[in-house]
């Protein structure tokens, strides 16, 4: 058996954003078919002023594959000293069936990707269908992802965004209109620009409630993205007094997401979280049921996406003749 190796430049060609939103349904569908075996994922701190690796692992029964993903980050001096990002990422793909290593893949795309794709996902389930303005906290790459991915799902006339920095926000404004044609209108306050927002997605590095309950409009759909560890906030608790709160996964949101912090503060219980994402695409659970709904989409990433997205872009591989074989088992 031959392993394949397949860089960063050959994955960027493998897969498109249309895919990867159909990767990323199904591995909501198989999560919450009990199809999948995903252990909580482990992190290492290491020294200042070094960063953390996490490793994230998965096994789907529909593919047969169990996928693992380390991924980096927070290494300040890294291509000073040794010539590498601050951050990396590696997918290992091994087939379940007798675990030898099918695929080394680059992962450093691959998070940025079907993070954004889950945003779409959940626009298609939850968004009014009328929706036509999005409001974006935060415009670093995977605020821009967001965008790519919904643009695929819905037809957006105007973007609102908001940044800590003039510097940030005008050259957001400048990427998006330039790739997109969607004109940005930059917020002068961030109050001001959550008002605005049909769809409001946040990807911040949050570590306080940002956005107030009483800016958010009635029919809002949120993707809240930026919470997905102990310490980060984005959101005021209260918004999710009187909203349909959707999780990934509802034991890694009440443990880590942002649901946790209205769930700490006693303003919801665990039975007012309407279910996950996975539970609405089978249709066990209604999606927006009216256009007054505030829906919140808590999002704090999961292997079995990483498992589905990069096992198509293997499988367009193989199909395309792509990447290089190696002997790594004798």
């Amino acid at each position: 058996m031959k392993t394949l190796l397949l860089k960063k430049e050959e994955v960027s060609r493998l897969i498109s954003m249309k895919e990867v939103i159909g990767a990323v349904e199904e591995a909501y569908k198989a999560f919450s078919s009990g199809q999948v075996d995903q252990p909580p994922y482990i992190g290492i701190h290491l020294p200042p002023p070094r960063g953390e690796i996490d490793f994230k692992l998965g096994y789907y029964k529909g593919n047969e594959v169990i996928s693992m993903k380390a991924s980096s980050g927070g290494f300040p001096d890294n291509q000073r000293l040794y010539g590498v990002p601050s951050g990396m990422g590696t997918i290992l793909l091994f087939d379940a069936r007798s675990c030898a290593l099918i695929c080394v893949m680059d992962g450093s795309l691959l998070t940025g990707l079907r993070t954004g794709a889950c945003g779409a996902v959940s626009v298609k389930a939850l968004a009014r269908k009328n929706s036509k303005k999005i409001t974006s906290i935060g415009t670093g790459n995977q605020a821009r992802m967001q965008i790519r991915a919904i643009t695929e799902v819905m037809k957006i006339e105007e973007i609102h965004a908001w940044d800590h920095t003039q510097e940030s926000l005008s050259k957001y404004k400048a990427d998006i209109e330039n790739e997109f044609g969607i004109p940005v209108i930059m917020g002068g306050s961030m109050k001001e620009a959550v008002e605005q927002a049909d769809i409001l997605i946040t990807t911040t590095r949050g570590k306080g409630s940002l956005v107030e309950a009483d800016w958010v409009k009635p029919g809002t759909h949120i993707v809240a993205i930026g919470t997905d560890m102990r310490g980060k906030q984005e959101f005021d608790p209260e918004i999710f007094r009187n909203a349909k709160i959707v999780n990934d996964s509802i034991e890694q949101c009440i443990d880590k997401g942002e649901t946790w912090h209205p769930l700490n503060r006693g303003i919801i219980a665990k039975e007012d979280i309407h279910g996950e994402i996975g539970e609405i695409l089978l249709g066990r659970k209604a999606g927006r049921e009216n256009d007054q709904e505030i829906t919140i989409f808590d999002s704090t990433g999961m292997a079995i996406q990483d498992n589905t997205t990069s096992y198509k872009i293997y499988q367009n591989a193989i199909e395309g003749n792509v990447g290089t074989f190696f002997e790594f088992i004798a």
